[in-house]
């Protein structure tokens, strides 16, 4: 019976170790993962609704002037010094002018007829004419043929009254004529003989027959 002393205190030893290892067991501190706390999320913010703009201002139509009626045909009269002739005939906003004295001063013109009834006209040797419509029947302005300037103010002529021009060959010469006819009946115009000019000869209005040296040639309305 000596023997199970030895034994006994063998296995008693081994219950102690057992429980003092189950007992660190216990007791040890588990390891903990550092817990990394989640940023909070960044939430981005609603994009800022863009601010409506006013729509442009229209743009303001431009004003153009207005239109002046112009009647077609031809205006004619005598400048305000009574010095000379002026015609102007008007076609499809289109303006051809005959300015003369009858003896060697004339000068023929043209250019356009503005939206505003305005005109302004030119000719050879630096000749001009500006006008304009006044009451729809009637034409005022000034003319500047060589070193002169004419005033005028001239009337819807009707027929015989008018404008009329002949170009031709007479006797181996060149021949230019211009013709004003005015409303009371009297002519004024300028025969030009290879340029050097003269009182033209009178024209019959209703055929427009006119006699040159012998010669009868036809001068024809002017238009533009």
């Amino acid at each position: 019976m000596k023997r199970s002393g030895p034994l006994l205190t063998l296995l008693a030893g081994l219950l102690v170790g057992l429980f003092m290892l189950s007992l660190n067991a216990t007791t040890g501190e588990k390891p903990t993962s550092a817990s990394v706390s989640p940023s909070p999320s960044t939430k981005s913010s609603p994009s800022a609704a863009p601010t409506p703009t006013s729509a442009p201002p229209s743009p303001t139509p431009s004003t153009s002037p207005s239109r002046t009626a112009v009647p077609e045909g031809v205006y004619t009269g005598r400048t305000d010094d009574d010095s000379s002739a002026v015609a102007i005939t008007v076609r499809d906003d289109k303006a051809i002018a005959y300015v003369c004295d009858g003896h060697n001063i004339e000068s023929w013109l043209k250019g356009d007829v503005k939206d505003d009834g305005s005109m302004r006209l030119t000719g050879k040797g630096g000749a001009s004419l500006d006008a304009i419509v006044k009451d729809t029947r009637r034409i005022s302005g000034k003319a500047n043929v060589g070193s002169g300037s004419y005033a005028f103010t001239i009337d819807k002529a009707k027929k015989p009254s008018g404008l009329y021009r002949a170009n031709s060959q007479v006797a181996g010469a060149k021949i230019e004529g211009g013709w004003i006819v005015l409303p009371d009946g009297l002519q004024v115009g300028i025969l030009r003989r290879d340029g050097k000019p003269s009182s033209a000869p009178e024209i019959d209005p209703a055929t427009g027959a006119v006699t040159v040296d012998g010669q009868q040639l036809t001068a024809r309305p002017v238009t533009p």
